[in-house]
């Protein structure tokens, strides 16, 4: 079964926008792990314009399930990430000024930078996973750097779905056969839906992990959260 792990970044977006505590992002993850999440995701940035990096320690002792923490292993983020000890961390390139994630690492030209970083959080006993393009080159990059999974950038995927191109998945397909082939883990993530999820998760070879947070909170405002983690849940399973 693949598992889900809700990215509770818009909760805290939302939070921020009032300047107080409502909604409550630790409620929030103990919410959808007693509704059926395996897992809570989180990507703080440097601006901390929605998660803060004292979520992520305060987060700890309550996330139960598996807590995933994205983002770009600068320095300061790093040193959260190995005081927290979060099940896996999800090195992501994004540019400090990007809106959301916009692409996955060019694991042959940072080859030398992500081993120094994954060999330091598997000092740790932590997970570690490179956010990446459907890219076989690239797969084969992520294996050299010693990382235990990849996640799949998975937009591109996501929006030609919308327009009724089905075939979008083969390169996903490829990179899924090829990861496992290799001995890396599969995780997804990034504009995956409960319109796009099933199709996925029904192609992708060997899938552990999907990372989903913006369509499932915005379902979430019409359909109720409890019932579109079940609604995942179902279309994972």
């Amino acid at each position: 079964m693949t598992k889900l792990s809700v990215n509770i970044n818009k909760i805290a977006t939302l939070r921020n926008s009032r300047g107080g505590d409502v909604p409550n992002v630790v409620q929030f993850a103990k919410d959808v792990q007693r509704f059926g999440a395996e897992g809570v995701t989180i990507h703080p940035r440097p601006d901390e314009r929605h998660i803060r990096y004292q979520d992520a320690y305060d987060l700890k002792s309550e996330v139960y399930t598996e807590y995933n923490i994205e983002g770009n292993p600068i320095e300061k983020f790093n040193a959260m990430v190995i005081k927290v000890k979060p099940t896996q961390v999800t090195l992501v390139p994004d540019a400090v000024d990007a809106i959301t994630s916009n692409a996955g690492w060019d694991t042959i030209k940072h080859k030398d930078f992500l081993i120094d970083v994954i060999s330091e959080f598997k000092r740790h006993n932590i997970r570690t996973s490179i956010f990446v393009d459907p890219d076989l080159k690239q797969i084969e990059g992520a294996k050299a750097t010693g990382t235990d999974r990849i996640e799949l950038y998975t937009e591109e995927f996501a929006h030609q779905y919308s327009l009724g191109n089905k075939k979008a998945i083969q390169p996903y397909i490829d990179c899924a056969q090829l990861a496992n082939e290799i001995g890396l883990g599969v995780n997804a993530g990034h504009d995956l839906s409960l319109d796009n999820i099933q199709f996925f998760k029904e192609n992708i070879p060997g899938l552990l992990e999907v990372s989903i947070g913006h369509a499932l909170v915005a379902e979430s405002l019409y359909l109720g959260v409890e019932n579109v983690v079940q609604m995942y849940l179902h279309k994972l399973s």
